[in-house]
């Protein structure tokens, strides 16, 4: 699977040797234009903290445009073997919902996410705001539905880590070239 790692992007049609998930922390609360702005199907007033604020990384704003729009019909596999959800988070200092697109695994009912951004030394924005506030939305293909998020710690981590691993290998030398513990962070769906 290693030279999958650098291939055509279906997102961008673009060679990419990054991690999906991977996002600038500090764009958390970025000046940007507003998305959902450009929207002409916006034209309802929405709340301003009811408004979605994508990636703003670009390929990864396209993605998540075009899962939405196809209800994952378009983005759900990114890759062969490599699945994508749509995580939404309220934005620890904004209170803005902000989605970002992550590759997945399962745990049982559960859904299993990583927090790596790329093995860089600081935890990404999406994993920072949901530190602030576990109540997540989460879409897989075009299933919708609200989680509670959590870190798995010691054993369940352990156990977990190599399953993620396996669907992106990437991980094991993000981890390697940083000194934090990289969060392993478990969706359950809400009840």
């Amino acid at each position: 699977m290693t030279e999958d790692r650098v291939t055509e992007n279906p997102v961008t049609e673009n060679p990419v040797a990054e991690d999906p998930a991977a996002e600038d922390p500090a764009a958390e609360d970025p000046v940007t234009e507003d998305p959902v702005a450009e929207d002409p199907a916006a034209e309802d007033p929405v709340a301003e903290d009811q408004q979605v604020v994508d990636s703003p990384r670009g390929w990864v704003n396209r993605h998540i445009r075009r899962y939405v729009t196809t209800a994952g019909e378009d983005g759900h596999e990114w890759r062969p073997g490599v699945p994508t959800l749509l995580l939404t988070t309220r934005g620890r200092r904004s209170g803005k919902l902000r989605r970002t697109a992550l590759i997945y695994g399962r745990d049982g009912d559960d859904y299993v996410v990583v927090g790596s951004n790329g093995g860089s030394p600081r935890h990404p924005a999406w994993y920072q705001n949901l530190e602030a506030d576990p109540t997540v939305h989460v879409q897989v293909g075009g299933e919708e539905f609200d989680a509670r998020a959590r870190t798995a710690t010691g054993q369940e981590r352990a156990r977990l880590w190599p399953r993620l691993a396996e669907i992106w290998p990437d991980y094991d030398s993000y981890q390697a070239g940083t000194d934090r513990e990289i969060p392993v962070v478990v969706l359950t769906r809400a009840t």
